[in-house]
């Protein structure tokens, strides 16, 4: 099959790319959008390509790479009753929503900011920089991939 690419968003206060660093591969639970939920289920692949991005901070930005580790599974957080993300109508042997592993690969050099990538009119047609995208899961094309990662060094 062929390499897909992603964007996940975290808030670095809940879990930041330097946590994930530390764990090498994390369980990525607590998606509660069908459409963020339903990429995940029926696109990602084990080893595609993840542009891992802050948000809700001082500077929103993608800090790094990661990979997808896993096929997708139920996402225990729904079923724990101490939990945020805890879903009262899924039920276990009918799962409302899933998780992934994710792998760390790296960490960029530095943080290419949302403003940055708005900045570019390669990225206008690029999801994350469309006005009202608050998908914490969204696909993003080999081309845009490649043009992020190549303005890492700039």
């Amino acid at each position: 099959m062929t390499k897909r690419y992603w964007l996940i968003k975290s808030e670095p206060e809940e879990f930041s790319i330097d946590a994930l660093a530390k764990v090498k591969v994390e369980p990525w639970t607590g998606i509660r959008n069908y459409q963020a939920r339903n990429f995940m289920r029926d696109g990602m692949q084990i080893g595609d390509g993840i542009l891992f991005y802050h948000s809700n901070c001082p500077e929103p930005g993608v800090v790094g790479i990661a990979e997808v580790a896993s096929t997708t599974f139920p996402d225990p957080t729904q079923f724990d009753k101490r939990s945020d993300y805890y879903d009262p109508a899924s039920k276990r042997e009918e799962p409302r929503w899933l998780a992934i592993d994710v792998r760390y690969v790296r960490k960029l050099v530095r943080t290419i900011s949302l403003a940055e990538l708005k900045d570019h009119d390669e990225l206008s047609e690029f999801t994350l920089v469309r006005r009202g995208n608050r998908l914490s899961v969204m696909p993003v094309t080999r081309a845009h991939w490649d043009f992020i990662i190549d303005l890492e060094m700039q």
